[in-house]
């Protein structure tokens, strides 16, 4: 045998003897299957959540089904439209109180409820603007006001705060507004439910309210007896779309037809000033939203001309 080969054999056996068990670093599969068995049965162990069951998710839901009730009998019906949609205004603090309880927040349902949140208000403001049609472009700028304001709010966390951070995590560093509108929980209640009551009012009042809606003062032509369009209550009479006067539907639309005005007034009164302060909040997410997205935009610039 030559000296070389003697050599390398013993640099070998050096090697063997060095590692911690005796044996080669090199590990043989059957000596990694006993791990990966375990593992295996590790994960099989591990309860599967179903994010769409949680319990703030199924309020979200019945939240959904409420604002459509709401929608089928707002034409008509504004005491039923009035209860349900009121009802899915509610059920709004009680999902974020469920998802504490339980322990059930996810960026599922906070997306949710926000949408639920802008198209729920957007079509109550679709149907103020048939109904008054002169004043449809203040409506129109209020629906585009809260959706862009929210979108770019939450595109702007996502983006630069990071994907598990939450919209309504706002430092106050970057705005003493948002940081009190969001982290004071009777501040959010109070704005938003003061916010819808203020629609909810200007809606009864367009079924109520001679000095807004003349049309209540005037009697239906018979040649328009036979649509009863949206947005205008003075409908035909109930016969005229029911085959018995005496119906579940002709007594709702004469109800319908006789609201006081005094209440939606003392609604929408009180209401006012809260609604107007929430326009301003948006209007203040929107801004900050878009500095936050500049400043990300001139930071990854600055990283791309260092390249």
């Amino acid at each position: 045998m030559s000296a070389r080969t003697r050599r390398q054999k013993a640099a070998l056996k050096e090697e063997s003897e060095d590692s911690p068990s005796g044996n080669s670093s090199v590990s043989t599969p059957s000596k990694r299957t006993p791990s990966k068995k375990r593992s295996k049965s590790a994960a099989r162990e591990e309860p599967r959540e179903n994010i769409f069951l949680f319990a703030p998710n199924i309020i979200g839901y019945s939240r959904v089904v409420l604002t459509f009730a709401s929608l089928y009998y707002m034409p008509l019906h504004p005491r039923t439209c009035s209860f349900l949609y009121t009802v899915s205004c509610l059920l709004d603090a009680l999902d974020g109180y469920a998802a504490r309880y339980f322990n059930q927040s996810t960026t599922f349902g906070a997306v949710l409820d926000m949408v639920t949140d802008r198209c729920t208000t957007a079509c109550l403001l679709v149907f103020l603007s048939s109904a008054w049609p002169r004043w449809a472009i203040i409506f129109q700028a209020l629906i585009c006001l809260d959706m862009a304001s929210h979108y770019m709010h939450m595109y702007a966390t996502l983006s630069m705060g990071g994907s598990d951070q939450s919209h309504k995590k706002v430092d106050s560093s970057r705005s003493w507004i948002l940081y009190q509108y969001y982290n004071s929980k009777t501040v959010l209640f109070i704005c938003c439910a003061l916010n819808e009551a203020f629609f909810i009012g200007l809606y009864l009042l367009s079924f109520s309210s001679p000095i807004l809606s003349p049309s209540l003062l005037q009697p239906v032509p018979e040649a328009q007896a036979s649509s009863a369009q949206p947005g205008n209550p003075a409908h035909p009479e109930p016969a005229s779309l029911f085959a018995s006067p005496w119906s579940a539907g002709a007594l709702e639309m004469a109800r319908a037809n006789k609201l006081e005005s005094t209440w939606p007034w003392i609604i929408t009164g009180i209401s006012l000033p809260v609604m107007a302060f929430k326009q301003f909040v948006n209007v203040v997410q929107m801004v900050n939203a878009a500095r936050w997205m500049a400043e990300g935009d001139l930071q990854a610039r600055r990283a791309n001309r260092k390249k």
